[in-house]
């Protein structure tokens, strides 16, 4: 099963490493990733295999949210029928 995680928020020495262990810890293996600066905000995109995770999607979906609001960016998870759903022209 794959999501997309996304996390926006002001650029910030170890985002994509503390989003990387939590993933790691529970077993999420990253499939694809994109980031980028824009004037000084920080944007990246993940696709996720959840097929090994040792925790339920809307468990991982809360967990990653508070991780953000402790960095102070927003991460959110969705699945990605949804997603794709939701970017379809």
């Amino acid at each position: 099963m794959n999501a997309i995680i996304t996390v926006v928020g002001t650029d910030q020495v170890g985002i994509i490493a503390r989003v990387s262990a939590f993933l790691a810890e529970r077993k999420i293996n990253i499939e694809d990733i994109s980031q980028t600066i824009l004037s000084g905000n920080f944007v990246m995109m993940m696709m996720v295999d959840l097929s090994s995770g040792t925790k339920p999607l809307d468990t991982v979906k809360d967990e990653l949210a508070e991780l953000g609001e402790v960095m102070n960016v927003s991460i959110s998870l969705m699945h990605e029928r949804v997603f794709s759903a939701m970017h379809r022209i």
